[in-house]
């Protein structure tokens, strides 16, 4: 008995020593500011006073009725419902593709997919603002004479192609981290389905119908909350990119946030705290949503 309590109190000793850097670490970077973002909220802090004023609940009544906070909230949006689709069905079919029998060169495309991963968003932000460029541009050339886009039209500086231009490009940097989960999820199904399909004369059509989709499903919406929350984690690609324009077009709630608190004339930490409370409050939302359904369709798979 006595053996038994002194190695469980060294595995205690053990697992405490372990966990405690990552505890304090976590409750430094993402604990505390949390809980000093909602209280630098109920303040009236502008950066040219040393410490803010108890202002209550009025920030948050002011950005009820700020047109720009719902412009941003709407830009937010608009980029997600069209960032998160083209990403989530294009990753998947390149995956299917890459993990056909006949397709030659898999690691090197696997390879060349991946690489605007690992490259930050503020230098993907920066190269395409100039390849996108409306007068020396390469892409803006190509179409100008093909004839699809008029001499000097920008799709990153015009109000209306701006915000589903940089969701495009958003969708490309990050669609090879989509892309290794989905040939995680299609390496995970036994190939024997495949070798029994084709025996009984199924098309591969019939195929991914009946044995790659279903299989995929639970899968499937793990990878789509992952992309919802990544297309809400925009800044450092959009502040490079338009920078919120043009007309605030492109105008994230991050940037929103970014541009209250520092970029403008006065600026003010408690107005933007505010914000980043009532954005960060939306994202736990979807995120207990999106789990949600996500209990309900496995309760109903194990019916």
């Amino acid at each position: 008995m006595n053996l038994n309590k002194t190695i469980k109190k060294q595995n205690t000793f053990w697992i405490v020593a372990f966990l405690l850097p990552n505890t304090i670490l976590y409750a430094m970077y993402t604990v505390y500011p949390a809980i000093a973002t909602a209280w630098y909220s109920l303040l009236d802090w502008t950066a040219f006073q040393r410490s803010g004023f108890f202002y209550g609940l009025n920030n948050y009544i002011e950005l009820i009725h700020d047109d720009l906070f719902h412009a941003s909230m709407k830009a937010t949006f608009k980029f997600m419902l069209i960032a998160v689709p083209l990403r989530f069905l294009m990753s998947l079919f390149l995956a299917l593709l890459l993990t056909w029998r006949r397709c030659i060169g898999k690691t090197f495309f696997r390879t060349l997919l991946f690489l605007p991963v690992v490259t930050t968003g503020a230098i993907i932000g920066t190269i395409m603002k100039m390849i996108f460029d409306p007068k020396f541009g390469p892409i803006n050339i190509v179409l100008n004479n093909m004839g699809l886009l008029p001499a000097g039209f920008g799709l990153l500086s015009n109000f209306s192609t701006s915000l589903g231009t940089s969701a495009t490009i958003w969708s490309w940097k990050w669609m090879g981290m989509s892309l290794i989960y989905w040939i995680a999820s299609l390496q995970s199904i036994p190939t024997e389905l495949y070798e029994a399909a084709t025996v009984d004369g199924a098309s591969p059509l019939q195929a991914f119908r009946m044995i790659t989709a279903p299989l995929l499903k639970p899968f499937a919406g793990v990878i789509l909350i992952l992309t919802v929350g990544d297309s809400l984690r925009v800044f450092d690609l959009m502040l490079t990119l338009t920078n919120g324009g043009p007309y605030f077009a492109t105008e994230a709630i991050e940037l929103f946030i970014y541009h209250t608190a520092f970029a403008d004339r006065v600026p003010r930490l408690g107005y933007a705290s505010a914000a980043a409370t009532v954005f960060a409050s939306i994202f736990v939302v979807i995120t207990l949503v999106q789990n949600f359904l996500k209990n309900i369709q496995r309760g109903y798979r194990n019916i």
